[in-house]
């Protein structure tokens, strides 16, 4: 079992209140993977006040300077990958390939951000007026807050945190107490790499306390958060209230599109891949198929394959290709969506139950899922649900598909399967969604390109990932200059 503190003003410290708390397996609940101090309200406005005493040095260096530093972090996480791809998946459950993915994702991360920073800055501008210079500038927000979730929780930490430090701001990060791990772990690799004391800040504990403090906090000029509406909707408010910038990221119910005329082969294979790839906990993890009937049974029957060919169990062991729902809580919810389902009259053609056998027994298991004939507007159909749950929607051609596809208050992720390139564009064109995917997974993005949903996904302002990550991160200044004189 590892041991954590909190990392405030350079410093590892434990939680004012004294109280820790464990994480466990989820795969093999008897082993304890480590223990974390119990932060509240106190600990989080120090750890702001440690980031505000940083400000002024780390903002003062070069952009290059501090793109250095995430270069050499880079460097450092990639050192370290097996061993953090083996803590990811033993707090987070995810399998060893997929976690040594998402450590390499990170360390991609570091090291493109660090190579921005050799072209951020403002712009020149042609001026009206002889002996006139007209330019723009960046400069940092100055304290900024990142709360993030337990999927993915080395990558979407690190992808806040890059352009957060290399635009010039200090940051306090709340990670989601399932899995901090990783969280603190990039905090010491940033402090080997040569980061100033008190510029990141990792605070770790109860999410309600910690977040509102930092959502209230008057020192806190913007906050980035992925996680669930209801909670992302409420910090939005509070931020609202003192006119704080807000970047919000908060799930979808992510459509594939099947017509008629595409490979039914392809389409098997990539819903398989993003509903249960995961164990379908990723945001843009497919969840509803919108399949043309002249061949939803054709489907139906293929992505069963697909979904029996899975091996589940405990990710640290070779050939298992899907690993358990992170907590019992989460196992609970996606089991009671599939019973919801049945009732609304959806048919169960594959999986659906919780799986006990030997060593399963210890964990969070269940089978991947395949619900048939769902309807539109039931809630298997809209809602979202974070497991190994597909639900299969049989339409009338590709209209009443992209219908169907826009009919949710959500829109993260969407994909087609189709060899008609017309509906193809006219698709990417017409579909309610931030990321569009044609003939490819729902799930997967690139780091340089921007990231970001539409309606309830988002706050539908600011994109996170690639070379746009700066602008939530940044004010813009306009400079005028008159030498005529």
């Amino acid at each position: 079992m590892r041991t954590y503190q909190n990392f405030i003003g350079g410093e590892w410290v434990g939680a004012a209140s004294g109280r820790t708390f464990q994480t466990r397996n989820p795969a093999d609940t008897r082993e304890v993977v480590a223990e974390y101090p119990l932060s509240g309200a106190e600990d989080a406005s120090q750890a702001v006040a440690a980031a505000r005493i940083a400000l002024p040095g780390w903002a003062g260096m070069t952009a290059v300077a501090r793109g250095r530093v995430l270069s050499k972090a880079s460097q450092l996480l990639e050192a370290r990958k097996p061993e953090l791809a083996e803590l990811l998946t033993r707090e987070e459950g995810k399998t060893l390939a997929e976690a040594t993915g998402e450590v390499q994702r990170a360390t991609d991360i570091f090291r493109f951000f660090g190579g921005l920073s050799y072209t951020l800055g403002g712009q020149t501008i042609p001026h009206d007026l002889p002996g006139n210079l007209l330019y723009t500038t960046r400069s940092p927000l100055g304290v900024v807050a990142l709360i993030t979730p337990w999927n993915f929780p080395i990558a979407i930490p690190v992808w806040k945190i890059a352009p957060a430090l290399v635009a010039g701001n200090v940051v306090v990060i709340k990670p989601a107490s399932q899995t901090p791990a990783l969280a603190l772990e990039i905090a010491r690799t940033l402090a080997e790499a040569g980061l100033p004391k008190g510029v990141l800040n990792v605070v770790v504990g109860e999410g309600r306390s910690v977040g509102a403090e930092l959502a209230t906090n008057p020192d806190v000029a913007g906050l980035s958060f992925t996680g669930s509406y209801g909670v992302g909707h409420q910090i939005h408010q509070q931020l609202a209230q003192r006119m704080a910038r807000s970047q919000m990221e908060m799930g979808g119910k992510n459509p594939t599109i099947v017509l008629a005329d595409g490979d039914l082969d392809l389409a098997a294979r990539l819903v398989a891949i993003a509903g249960f790839g995961l164990t379908g906990q990723a945001c843009t993890a497919t969840s509803r198929v919108i399949v043309d009937k002249s061949v939803a049974d054709t489907f139906a029957a293929k992505l069963v394959e697909k979904a029996k060919a899975i091996v589940i169990g405990n990710g640290l062991k070779q050939g298992v290709t899907m690993g358990p729902a992170v907590s019992e809580q989460q196992l609970d919810g996606n089991l009671k969506y599939v019973e919801i389902a049945q009732q609304e009259g959806a048919t169960l053609i594959h999986g659906g139950a919780r799986l006990t056998d030997g060593d399963l027994a210890h964990g969070w298991f269940m089978q991947p899922t395949i619900l048939g004939n769902v309807k539109p507007k039931s809630r298997i159909a809209c809602e979202e649900v974070f497991g190994p749950v597909v639900g299969i929607i049989p339409v009338d051609g590709f209209e009443e598909a992209i219908r169907v596809a826009n009919s949710v208050d959500v829109g993260l992720s969407a994909s087609i399967v189709t060899r008609d390139i017309k509906k193809a564009m006219l698709y990417a064109e017409r579909i309610e969604a931030g990321v569009v995917k044609i003939n490819q997974i729902s799930t997967g993005l690139a780091l340089q390109a921007p990231f970001g949903g539409v309606k309830k996904s988002s706050t539908d302002s600011f994109k996170e990932q690639g070379a746009g990550a700066i602008e939530f991160y940044s004010r813009v200044k306009t400079v005028y200059l008159d030498y005529s004189a």
